[in-house]
């Protein structure tokens, strides 16, 4: 049976849009820099400041899972030091995302931001 799971990933990605299939060292390499990169944005103090969102983030399974855990990053930030520079600091991450996804999870552009 473990010839299936790769190809039933293969044919997810490809089902979801995905045009080409990060390598597994990529994608392992991009979402440990994506988690890194989260937790460096709430600071060395995060573990006692913001013990669930750490752990939410430290023990994330996978990509998509980073992916999601955005919102609350972007809400924690806020919180911080405002919307705008939360909105900043979590768009440089959103683009850290490129490749790495599947296509039905890319951010699409908002007419908000004009």
């Amino acid at each position: 049976m473990r010839w299936l799971k790769p190809n039933l990933k293969n044919s997810l990605y490809g089902l979801l849009g995905h045009a080409s299939n990060p390598t597994e060292s990529t994608l392992e390499n991009g979402t440990e820099d994506i988690r890194e990169a989260m937790l460096a944005l709430l600071g060395e103090n995060s573990p006692k400041r913001f013990p669930q969102l750490t752990r939410r983030l430290r023990y994330a399974a996978d990509i998509q899972a980073l992916w999601y855990l955005r919102g609350d990053l972007m809400a924690t930030l806020a919180t911080i030091h405002g919307e705008t520079a939360a909105r900043q600091q979590v768009r440089a991450i959103t683009e850290m995302f490129d490749g790495l996804l599947p296509g039905s999870l890319s951010s699409r552009p908002s007419p908000l931001m004009g």
